[in-house]
C-alpha cells in the first residue's frame, strides 16, 4: 500500500532530503529556453466581507464589545445588542446606554450597570448580582452561536470600567455554559476584578475553562449596589497567531497558502460601496488604541469594530513574509452594481477638486507611517509607539477599487497619483481597470488608456465568470508586451466551488504563469466566509467557530503558492496526441501544463492539469536541469461535481515520493491536478 503524506509534509520532507550533503543552497543559473517571468504570482486579497474579521481573523470572541452597534448599520441594531440583562438569585437593577463623557469620543457609547439589591438564593447555585452576559457573535438566522472555547486553554478578559456610586466593587466575571431557561448556567471559568476609581480604569483576568465548549457565554456580575459604567468588553484567547491577535487556523490557513503579498482593506469596503463616500474606510481610524479606534458600519451590512487596523494587518504581512497593498479610496465612492451585490445602485459620490489635498495626504501619510523613522516622522513615530520601531518596508500602494472611470475619477485618480508618486518615486502604484474587466467594457477600455497615459506601473484587473469562461480564455496571450503597465488580476473566481471549478482556475493559473511577464499578481476573492453570515459565495475558505472548511479552488492556491518561481519553461512536456511545438492550455483545450523554475530555492515543479473526462498522458523531458534522485508528487482529483463543504471534505492533495526522473510519462486521470516537485 502506498503511503500518502498531507501536502505540508511532503514539501517539508523534500526540502530535508534535498538538503542533505549541502552546507548551503546556492542560488542557480537558469537553463536556456526559460523566460524570466514574476515571482510575486500567487497573493490573497483581505476584505471584511461574510464576517471575516470580527467573529473570524481577528480572534476577539464577543460581538459588540463597546456597544456601538447602531441602526444606521442594521435596523433594530443598538448599544445593548449581543448582550442580555441578567439579575441571578433575584438582584435587583437595570442597565443603561449612555453617551455623556465616554471612554474615547471615537467610541461613545457605554452601559451603565444600575444595582439596587443583590441578594443570594440558595436555590439558584449561589450566583447573584446585576450585570450583563454576552453569548457571541451571530450565526444562521441572525442567533448567537456561543462562544467556543478549550479545556485548559487561557483567555484574557479585559474592560474599561468607571465606578459612579458607592464604594469599590468586585465584579465577577464567569465563562459559563447555560443549561436554559430558569436553570442556572455551568461554571466553566471565574476571576473577579475590582473597580474602585471614578475614572476610566481597565481591568484584566484569565480565565481557564475546566471543559471544552462550543455554547460559551461571558457573563459580568456587579456584587455591589451602586453604579457602574463599563465599555470596550473583550475576550480574547492568550494563544493567538504569533502573539498578535490572531485566530490561529484562520491564520495558519493562510500562512499554508505561501502567498507573496496582501491586498487589504478591500474592495467596496475601501470607498463606501453602495452607502456613499461619508462610509470611506479611514486608515487613520484603525491605528493606536482599540479603545480609540473609530468603528465603521461595513458596506456589506454589519459593523466593523477596527480591532483588526492596518497595524495588525501589516504586522500580519510580516508575520507571512508577504509584501503589503493597502487600498486608499480615490475621492470617488463606488457606483452599487445593480443591487446585484446587496448594495442599491446610485451615482458615484465625488469629492469637490478643493477637497482632494486631504487624500493626497492620507497617502503619503501612510507611506511615512509604515517606511518612515519614527525620529523626524511624526506618524512613524505613532507606528514605533505602537510597538514596531523598525519600518514595515511598504512597496506597493493602491488607488482606488472598481470604480466607473468616469472624466471625474480620471481627474481625482491623476490629481493624487501624480502627487504621490512625486513624492514617493519609490512606491509602486497600482491602479484600478474598473468593475469588469474585459476588452469592449467602457470602464476597462478607458483604464488602459489612462494607465497608458501615466505609465502607470500595475493595474488591477476583476472579473468572475461560470467556470467556462476559465477552461477556455486565453486572454492574456494577445496583451502587448511593448506595454509598461503590468497586470494583477486582483479578484476573480469561477462562481461555484466544485471541483471543475477549482481545475478551471488552475488550467487559467497555467495560462497566467505562460504570461507572468505580463501578468506581475494575482489574488483569488473573495478569501473567507463565516457559516450562517455569508454575503458571497463561493469563497476560498468557510469557517465557523471551531474549524475551517477548505474548498477545491484552496488546495489548487496552495499548490500553485508553494510552487511560485521566476522562469517559465513551455517546451517540457507534450501531451500525446497533440501536434509538436503546442504549449498546452490553449483555448478550448481543457487540460495544460507548465513548468516553472525558482532560481533562489534551487526548485523545480511541473504542473499538469486534466479538465476533461478522458485519461490524458503527458510525456516530460527535463534534461536540461540537474534533479536529484528524489521527488514529490501530488495529486488533487476527483468527481467534477464533487466539492468540499460543512458537511464533508472528501478532495484534499495527495503527496508521496517519486523516483526523480529526466525522461518520464506519466497518466493524468481524469479531473485531476498533478504537481511534480524537484530538487536541483
Amino acid at each position: 500500500m502506498k503511503k500518502f503524506l498531507s501536502i505540508r509534509q511532503a514539501a517539508s520532507m523534500l526540502l530535508l532530503v534535498s538538503s542533505l550533503g549541502l552546507q548551503a543552497q546556492k542560488p542557480m543559473s537558469a537553463p536556456k529556453g526559460g523566460k524570466a517571468i514574476s515571482n510575486q504570482l500567487i497573493g490573497i486579497f483581505f476584505e471584511d466581507i461574510s464576517s471575516s474579521a470580527d467573529g473570524g481573523l481577528y480572534a476577539e470572541l464577543l460581538q459588540n464589545g463597546s456597544f456601538e452597534y447602531n441602526p444606521t448599520e442594521r435596523d433594530g441594531w443598538g448599544p445593548a445588542t449581543a448582550w442580555q440583562f441578567i439579575r441571578p438569585g433575584h438582584s435587583l437593577g437595570y442597565i443603561e446606554p449612555r453617551m455623556d463623557n465616554p471612554l474615547h469620543p471615537n467610541n461613545p457609547n457605554y452601559m451603565r450597570i444600575h444595582v439596587e439589591r443583590v441578594e443570594h438564593y440558595y436555590d439558584y447555585d449561589g450566583w447573584t448580582g446585576v450585570g450583563i452576559q454576552n453569548n457571541g457573535f451571530f450565526g444562521e438566522h441572525n442567533n448567537p452561536d456561543g462562544i467556543a472555547v478549550k479545556a485548559g486553554e487561557k483567555y484574557t478578559f479585559a474592560a474599561f470600567f468607571r465606578n459612579i456610586s458607592g464604594e469599590a466593587k468586585d465584579i465577577r466575571i464567569a465563562l459559563v455554559q447555560p443549561q436554559g431557561w430558569g436553570k442556572s448556567p455551568k461554571l466553566l471559568a471565574e476571576a473577579t476584578v475590582t473597580a474602585g476609581s471614578s475614572d476610566w480604569k481597565k481591568q484584566e483576568a484569565i480565565l481557564t475553562p475546566s471543559e471544552t465548549v462550543n455554547n460559551a457565554a461571558l457573563q459580568i456580575l456587579v456584587l455591589k449596589t451602586g453604579n457602574l459604567d463599563i465599555d470596550h468588553v473583550s475576550l480574547m484567547p492568550v494563544d493567538t497567531y504569533k502573539g498578535h491577535g490572531l485566530r490561529k487556523d484562520l491564520a495558519q490557513a493562510l500562512a499554508d497558502l505561501h502567498p507573496k503579498f496582501m491586498r487589504f482593506p478591500g474592495g467596496c469596503v475601501v470607498h463606501g460601496g453602495g452607502d456613499g463616500f461619508w462610509n470611506t474606510y479611514r486608515w487613520k481610524n484603525t491605528i493606536g488604541p482599540k479603545e480609540q479606534r473609530r468603528p465603521l458600519k461595513n458596506t456589506w451590512g454589519y459593523h466593523q469594530s477596527m480591532g483588526l487596523g492596518y497595524y495588525e494587518y501589516f504586522q500580519f504581512c510580516e508575520d507571512l513574509g508577504m509584501h503589503p497593498l493597502p487600498i486608499l479610496p480615490c475621492g470617488v465612492s463606488c457606483q452599487g452594481t445593480n443591487g446585484g451585490w446587496g448594495m442599491k445602485n446610485q451615482a458615484q459620490d465625488v469629492l469637490p477638486m478643493s477637497e482632494m489635498d486631504e487624500w493626497v495626504s492620507e497617502a503619503i501619510d501612510l507611506i511615512e507611517w509604515a517606511n518612515g523613522d519614527p525620529a523626524t516622522n511624526k506618524w512613524a513615530k505613532m507606528r514605533a509607539e505602537a510597538g514596531h520601531p523598525a519600518p514595515f518596508n511598504l512597496k506597493y500602494l493602491g488607488i482606488g477599487n472598481e470604480e466607473k472611470i468616469t472624466p471625474e475619477f480620471e481627474q481625482r485618480f491623476k490629481y493624487i497619483y501624480e502627487r504621490v508618486t512625486k513624492a514617493h518615486p519609490e512606491i509602486i502604484i497600482v491602479g484600478t481597470a474598473g468593475p469588469g474587466s474585459h476588452k469592449g467594457n467602457p470602464d476597462y477600455d478607458n483604464a488602459w488608456r489612462l494607465a497608458d497615459e501615466l505609465q502607470m506601473p500595475i493595474i488591477d484587473e476583476h472579473y468572475y465568470e461560470p467556470n467556462s469562461y476559465f477552461l477556455s480564455s486565453r486572454q492574456y496571450d494577445n496583451y502587448p508586451r511593448e506595454r509598461k503597465t503590468k497586470v494583477y488580476l486582483g479578484e476573480y473566481a469561477a462562481k461555484d466551488k466544485k471541483l471543475i471549478d477549482a481545475l478551471a482556475e488552475a488550467l487559467y493559473l497555467l495560462h497566467v504563469e505562460r504570461n507572468a511577464d505580463v501578468v506581475t499578481m494575482t489574488s483569488y476573492a473573495p478569501l473567507f466566509a463565516r457559516r450562517g453570515a455569508t454575503n458571497w459565495n463561493p469563497d476560498l475558505i468557510y469557517f465557523d467557530n471551531q474549524r475551517t472548511y477548505l474548498t477545491c479552488s484552496y488546495y489548487v492556491q496552495q499548490l500553485f503558492g508553494q510552487s511560485s518561481g521566476n522562469y517559465y519553461y513551455g517546451d517540457c512536456v507534450r501531451f500525446r496526441d497533440d501536434n509538436p511545438g503546442i504549449q498546452q492550455p490553449q483555448p478550448d483545450v481543457h487540460y495544460g501544463q507548465s513548468v516553472i523554475l525558482n532560481t533562489q530555492t534551487r526548485r523545480l515543479f511541473v504542473k499538469l492539469c486534466n479538465a476533461t473526462a478522458d485519461t490524458k498522458t503527458a510525456d516530460i523531458n527535463l534534461s536540461r536541469f540537474p534533479l536529484k534522485k528524489q521527488a514529490t508528487k501530488t495529486m488533487l482529483s476527483g468527481l467534477p461535481d464533487q466539492e468540499n463543504n460543512y458537511e464533508a471534505q472528501p478532495i484534499f492533495p495527495q503527496s508521496e515520493f517519486v523516483k526523480a526522473q529526466k525522461k518520464c510519462s506519466i497518466s493524468l486521470p481524469p479531473y485531476s491536478f498533478t504537481m511534480l516537485e524537484y530538487a536541483l
